[in-house]
């Protein structure tokens, strides 16, 4: 992790549109060249934070996800920013929309089946490949041009080697099964059954 001095920062963030803050003060910046900054500030003083920095996760899980061929953000550098008492890590993000965003808009009734059935495959393949996304819902899952899924704001995500047990999928879904208008968006007896029978499919 680098450390970014505050005129660094300053020069970093010039002409940068705030897509998300809190009480706390800005959480996600895209830049002027397009790139993404993500701040994270360390809620309680004995935090795992302490010596596993969420932006350090974020970008070792991105890594771990690249290395099981499932798509997320391109790693620039993971920053610790001391002057405003934050960690960020800067990505170059995923082309595409969410889930949760093409929801919103409107989709093709005849589209919509096979984008379900899709998703609920990559459900199945994150599982068989180790992957424990607690924060899965249809806002952190991309649909990209190439007709793909990939994972945003992964950083408590977990990554192991072995495919995750029925009990670690059914809590996996957990979150997605309270979110209304999401729940119908995963076949959850396919995804316990965990077996894929075909190649990830497109639209």
């Amino acid at each position: 992790m680098k450390k970014l001095e505050h005129d660094e920062y300053l020069a970093m963030r010039a002409g940068a549109e705030i897509l998300e803050a809190d009480g706390f003060g800005e959480k996600v910046l895209r830049l002027a060249d397009g790139t993404i900054l993500k701040l994270f500030r360390r809620k309680r003083l004995l935090s795992s934070a302490a010596w596993s920095p969420y932006a350090q996760r974020f970008a070792d899980n991105a890594e771990a996800l690249h290395q099981r061929h499932i798509a997320a953000p391109e790693i620039i550098a993971v920053w610790r920013i001391p002057s405003i008492g934050r960690d960020g890590v800067h990505y170059h993000p995923l082309t595409g929309k969410t889930l949760r965003e093409m929801l919103r808009e409107g989709l093709d009734p005849a589209i919509e089946p096979g984008l379900k059935r899709a998703f609920t495959e990559f459900v199945i393949r994150l599982h068989q490949a180790g992957v424990y996304f607690r924060s899965l819902h249809l806002g952190n899952v991309v649909y990209m041009p190439d007709q793909q899924f990939g994972l945003i704001d992964i950083s408590d995500a977990r990554i192991g080697r072995r495919s995750l047990s029925k009990q670690l999928r059914a809590r996996n879904l957990r979150r997605l099964q309270e979110i209304d208008g999401e729940q119908d968006w995963v076949d959850f007896s396919t995804v316990m059954n965990g077996a894929l029978q075909a190649p990830p499919r497109t639209l």
